[in-house]
């Protein structure tokens, strides 16, 4: 039997952070470099729980190195990562709603960007979280691990602000949301609704739009589930705009994702397709 070098395992948060958090994963690779590429994604907190270095390669041209435990900004655009291997971290991702109550800065000054988890959790508790992580296995007692360090960080009673509801709402009303819907949703101004989505999602609402839609449209096309004629219905003017903003926010052309995608685009698109109907369509479908 051909061993497995390369594994993706998701969990769906517990019941009083699915506001908060959007999957938490395991991540594995066997080998002694790994370099892929990730798609335009939501902030995430990352723990290396291996020995060896990474690096981020954003869309902007901006490289980093990755600390031990790092939170990486929401993304506009594919991501290059490169780490020495062997490779294992854990992770999870937040929601717009976890961003303000776990990070709570403006999210634009985070985009496409890491720092150091030690300013948001501080130090100490990172070193007993990332201890703890090492000794268990799987990545369902890993989240019960890291739901504690995330609830710690959240006031009680504290809920999602309506305009979060509002905008996710929006985005999953349909592929290509108007703006006018949103201004008619939330009773803001256009200037009132752009700073807000750039304090929370880290850019404003017209390129959130594009990437859903780049993101959905790449996930129906490997799903079988649209042609790339009915793709390009998405909103998309034509199929060379389709496959320009499918290949920003994914890294791939729409004939890459479907005949040949890289390892990282292959098992999150399949992992996540697995959870459609026990998360909401913004997650499972993109």
């Amino acid at each position: 039997m051909a061993v497995v070098e390369i594994e993706l395992d998701y969990v769906v948060p517990a019941a009083d952070l699915v506001d908060y958090v959007t999957l938490f994963y395991d991540f594995s690779a066997n080998v002694p470099m790994f370099e892929d590429v990730e798609r335009a994604d939501n902030a995430q907190l990352r723990f290396r729980l291996s020995a060896g270095h990474g690096s981020y390669c954003f869309a902007d041209g901006t490289t980093q190195d990755a600390p031990d435990v790092h939170v990486v900004g929401p993304t506009s655009g594919a991501v290059r990562v490169r780490a020495e291997g062997p490779v294992a971290i854990f992770g999870l991702g937040l929601t717009a709603a976890g961003w303000a109550a776990i990070v709570g800065v403006d999210a634009s000054t985070m985009l496409n960007r890491v720092i150091d988890a030690d300013l948001v959790f501080g130090a100490r508790r990172l070193a007993v979280a990332s201890a703890a992580l090492a000794r268990v296995q799987g990545v369902a007692a890993r989240a019960q691990l890291v739901e504690a360090l995330i609830r710690d960080r959240i006031s009680a009673g504290v809920r999602p602000a309506p305009f979060v509801q509002h905008v996710e709402a929006w985005l999953a009303a349909t592929p290509s949301p108007e703006m006018a819907c949103l201004i008619g949703a939330t009773g803001l101004s256009r200037r009132q609704i752009e700073r807000k989505c750039n304090a929370l999602y880290g850019f404003p609402p017209k390129l959130l739009a594009r990437k859903y839609r780049a993101l959905r449209a790449a996930v129906a096309l490997v799903a079988g589930e649209e042609t790339v004629n009915d793709a390009v219905d998405r909103g998309f003017y034509d199929q060379s705009h389709m496959i320009r903003e499918i290949k920003q926010f994914t890294g791939l052309t729409p004939r890459q994702i479907c005949a040949e995608p890289n390892v990282l685009a292959r098992l999150t698109i399949s992992g996540r397709l697995a959870l459609d109907g026990v998360v909401g369509p913004l997650i499972s479908g993109t």
